[in-house]
């Protein structure tokens, strides 16, 4: 890994020589400036106003033009013998808990590693101090042509150093959160809250790709080989507002879901009763009194019906009524 920075690190009166490693590196797909009529290749050539001809490379420096239209040259020299300690000195300022310095102050961060073996203690003197503590040393680094401040801190049991903008760098916020008052509901905020939790859930910020990077490569490779370039649909228009907060945040807890009940602590609408038809009112309304008897008949002839051809009408109810009746006629002789 290519070193970016050497020197070294002021912590009291002890003293680590370090070296500083970019700690980041971006994934672009290179593209170039190409003349549209051709493709020929675009190059930016530095060209001097004064002699109007090219110049080369080694003859550029920095310069700066003051407002009476002045110019002042500086070569490289002039800005490495810049009087200025954070040059080659790491100097901790102070240790601070991590919460008290925003991340949008954050810019570019670098491993720190060591020197040399004689830098190993103190090195890790200073990596333990900031891990139990759980605190940042707050220092400055002098980096190319920039000075800023910058943070010390712990990641996997390595020292880095995360350079930052200064606090007058930072833009103010007034007129940009919505000024008027606006009252959120306790329902719409528990609402809120599952639906943070839901999306939470087994959420791996190391799965992430850059989809833009991607869909940028298939365009070119369809390009190379000559084929149609693939075509993402368009997505449905956004509503112009959000007009029942609660219907959206539902709706968004289903879907994180997967599709099942979104359960999330707030108060579910109950559905509506379905309206019955009239002839379905009037069949309720009635009382199993004034429903039709059934009567006892209806059943031999049911049983009479689904018997064999061989059974007799005498095993009916009806049948068996009669025969325990006592006879009053005579019986004939034989």
């Amino acid at each position: 890994m290519q070193t970016t920075w050497k020197g070294t690190i002021s912590f009291g009166l002890v003293s680590i020589p370090v070296h500083l490693y970019s700690a980041t590196q971006e994934h672009d797909v290179p593209l170039h400036q190409v003349h549209a009529k051709d493709g020929g290749r675009v190059r930016m050539k530095r060209y001097c106003e004064r002699e109007e001809k090219e110049v080369p490379y080694a003859e550029i420096a920095k310069g700066y033009e003051s407002p009476d239209g002045r110019t002042v040259t500086l070569s490289d020299e002039d800005l490495a013998d810049l009087p200025l300690p954070s040059k080659k000195i790491i100097d901790v300022l102070a240790f601070v808990d991590e919460g008290e310095i925003d991340p949008l102050m954050f810019s570019k961060a670098y491993y720190v590693g060591v020197a040399d073996k004689a830098a190993a203690k103190p090195y890790a003197l200073l990596r333990d101090a900031l891990t139990e503590s759980g605190q940042i040393a707050v220092t400055k680094i002098a980096l190319r042509t920039r000075e800023s401040p910058a943070v010390l801190r712990v990641h996997d049991n390595t020292l880095v150093l995360q350079t930052c903008i200064w606090p007058d760098e930072v833009r103010p916020v007034a007129g940009i959160a919505p000024e008027e008052d606006v009252t959120v509901r306790p329902q719409e905020l528990k609402m809120a809250r599952s639906l943070m939790d839901t999306l939470s859930e087994d959420f791996d910020l190391a799965q992430l790709h850059d989809d833009y990077q991607q869909a940028l490569q298939q365009v070119i490779t369809a390009r190379l080989e000559g084929v149609e370039i693939p075509h993402e649909e368009e997505p449905g228009e956004a509503p112009d507002n959000v007009i029942d907060l609660m219907e959206a945040l539902r709706s968004s807890l289903k879907r994180a879901k997967g599709g099942r009940g979104a359960d999330g602590g707030a108060e579910e609408e109950k559905p509506a009763p379905r309206k019955r038809s009239p002839a379905k009112k009037a069949a309720a309304s009635e009382t199993p009194e004034a429903a039709p008897a059934k009567t006892p008949a209806k059943t031999p002839a049911k049983s009479s019906a689904k018997s064999s051809a061989g059974s007799s009408a005498a095993k009916s109810p009806a049948a068996k009524k009669t025969t325990t009746r006592k006879s009053t006629a005579p019986r004939k002789a034989s």
